[in-house]
């Protein structure tokens, strides 16, 4: 069989039942990673308690965490653009499943010597910054998969499908919520990390029914041509398929150079600004609201907090997904984020203890704050070319745990100062989400009416 024709064979054999096949691992894929991840911050306190650690090595802890994530989650992109989305997959559900039952064994490490216990849940913790780039892997493979997508109308509606897949979100969080309220009083948080690592397995068998991208097995074969000195033949197929073969260089050096350059510094740069507002307004929301130099609001129904958040965040996501097909992702993303700052501004102007005002205000702000993150991602997908797409969608995931450091400092230091909630959430939470809706438009705009194929 020529190249040509094993090429035909490869774009072919992505059948419609490949591409829903792979939409629904995705989305479990990421739900059980957000589950994970969002579990940590749940039970920190309690670990913390039971293992004798002071307020003030929880949160430092948290932030080695938050680095460590970021680090990882960097890491995994130049690995997925050189292995293929598939294999990049398995591995971020797997290091996620490893990552809550290593986390399981805190309690017993620490019972050795306190300190390798801090050392050995940063390490652990490092390690599910694969399960929190499961979503950078998700957006690259699906945006390869559905632009081979043979129904028009499924085509035209590939934000709004897959927002859905991004979507685990908020599902994974009321899951963690969930098995905190049931599995706690059975066995602790050392149960609860337990049984987080199951859904991995099931995950990792479907998986084998994924298949790779044809665009990432395109690039591959390019690559391996190049290698044994193909040369012309490797131009052939790149012309074919509009791949670049004249780039060479690694992905991690390529992500700096071209086109790739613009979409790497402008949403990798909102990406890492509206997440200093993700920190202030959706994770210290609660204090944020609660505080009597914030919001002063009675708000001791943290079940009530939750469904706010997530049921906004998730009528957010196909939103914003459903505008994005229409208007194009990077316009979506810059409104609402605009709209975002708005709506915390008007709220933190708002006068304290009207409940109904505040909660409709916040309702709206993380409406726009969250929902733009479904379109956000997939724009990242088609922002980059193949030899640089997970590269470049994992180096922008990074930077939103960059974010959250730069952040938590920022209003760490505005609160020790005496500065009060009020005006550390206006200035390092709705400024920057304010800045980051305007810099996105610096972006380069797509056509969300084309499929890019290279």
């Amino acid at each position: 069989m020529s190249t040509a024709s094993t090429f035909q064979f490869v774009e072919s054999d992505v059948r419609p039942k490949d591409v829903r096949l792979a939409t629904w691992i995705c989305f479990f894929a990421w739900t059980f990673a957000v589950y994970d991840f969002v579990l940590f911050g749940n039970l920190l306190p309690k670990l913390a308690s039971d293992l004798g650690w002071s307020a003030a090595q929880s949160t430092g802890i948290n932030t080695w965490v938050t680095a460590g994530t970021a680090l990882v989650a960097f890491a995994i992109g130049p690995i997925v653009d050189r292995i293929g989305r598939r294999k990049g997959i398995l591995i971020a559900v797997a290091g996620a499943a490893v990552a809550s039952l290593l986390t399981a064994t805190v309690g017993w490490v620490a019972g050795i010597a306190a300190g390798l216990g801090l050392v050995f849940l940063v390490l652990v913790r490092s390690l599910a910054g694969l399960g929190y780039a499961e979503q950078a892997i998700n957006a690259a493979y699906l945006n390869e998969m559905f632009a081979h997508q043979s129904n028009p109308a499924k085509a035209r509606r590939r934000g709004l499908i897959y927002s859905l897949v991004q979507s685990g979100w908020p599902v994974g969080s009321v899951l963690a919520a969930g098995s905190v309220y049931l599995l706690f009083p059975i066995g602790g948080w050392a149960l609860c990390f337990a049984v987080a690592a199951i859904p991995a397995v099931f995950i990792v068998i479907a998986g084998r029914w994924l298949k790779e991208s044809p665009q990432f097995g395109h690039r591959h074969q390019i690559d391996k041509m190049i290698k044994h000195g193909r040369v012309e033949e490797a131009q052939q197929l790149g012309n074919k398929y509009g791949i670049d073969v004249s780039e060479k260089a690694s992905p991690l050096v390529s992500v700096f150079r071209g086109e790739s350059l613009r979409s790497t510094l402008t949403i990798g740069g909102a990406f890492l600004l509206n997440w200093l507002g993700v920190l202030a307004f959706a994770i210290l929301g609660t204090s944020l609201l609660t505080a009597p130099d914030g919001k002063n609001i009675e708000f001791d129904n943290a079940l009530l907090v939750l469904v706010i958040s997530n049921a906004t965040a998730f009528a957010g996501y196909l939103f914003h997904g459903w505008l994005g097909d229409r208007i194009g992702r990077r316009n979506a993303i810059g409104i609402g984020w605009i709209l975002c700052a708005v709506s915390f501004f008007i709220m933190l102007q708002a006068p304290n203890g009207n409940f109904p005002l505040i909660i409709g205000l916040y309702s709206a702000g993380l409406f726009f704050l969250i929902g733009p993150f479904s379109a956000l991602l997939f724009f990242t997908g088609e922002s980059f070319p193949v030899h640089t797409r997970a590269t470049g969608s994992s180096i922008i995931n990074a930077s939103g745990q960059v974010g959250a450091i730069i952040g938590g400092l920022l209003i760490t230091a505005t609160l020790a100062s005496g500065g009060g909630w009020i005006n550390a959430t206006l200035w390092w939470g709705v400024l920057p989400i304010l800045a980051s809706g305007l810099l996105i438009f610096a972006a380069r705009n797509v056509d969300p009416s084309k499929v890019r194929k290279d």
